[in-house]
């Protein structure tokens, strides 16, 4: 039986924040945003291919001790990349907080904290995140993450520190 992370909201604005543009592509890139979430909580591939341009500008930090990190650029690839955290952590430790979503027309950023633990090493990583996304027409064309690489790749180490 497959255990899906938790996710916890701390702060759902109900308004557009950043620059003070409002309308339909805020709006658009806010629901696009949220099906996102939905669909990484949910751990539904399909719906994530179809969230993601055909070509995307995926960047994280490049951690080569880290089997889920690597590079990315179709909706195939950037899709599977949830598939591949979770079969390299533990499900029923994952755990994702999102503290702010802020959109701003195409853009938005999405902050919070997550942690989980390494299935193959039983380490623990944690940290804070903010991810920046760009929704073009309807599909997230940008997906850059910034998080607390040194704690996952310590997580990931068969050796070392614990994170």
């Amino acid at each position: 039986m497959s255990t899906k992370p938790t996710v916890e909201s701390t702060q759902r604005p109900a308004h557009e924040s950043g620059s003070g543009r409002t309308g339909s592509t805020g709006d658009a890139t806010r629901a696009v945003v949220e099906a996102f979430l939905a669909a990484r909580i949910a751990g539904d591939t399909a719906r994530l291919v179809g969230l993601f341009a055909d070509q995307v500008d995926w960047m994280l930090a490049d951690n080569p001790t880290v089997p889920w990190i690597r590079p990315r650029t179709t909706a195939a690839e950037c899709a599977a990349q949830s598939e591949e955290l979770m079969a390299h952590t533990v499900p029923e430790d994952a755990r994702a907080s999102v503290d702010a979503v802020l959109v701003d027309g195409a853009d938005a950023v999405v902050t919070g904290h997550l942690s989980g633990t390494v299935r193959a090493t039983g380490k623990r990583f944690e940290g804070p995140f903010a991810l920046r996304l760009t929704v073009e027409d309807g599909r997230i064309t940008r997906h850059h993450l910034y998080e607390n690489s040194l704690s996952i790749a310590e997580a990931c180490s068969p050796t070392g520190s614990d994170a």
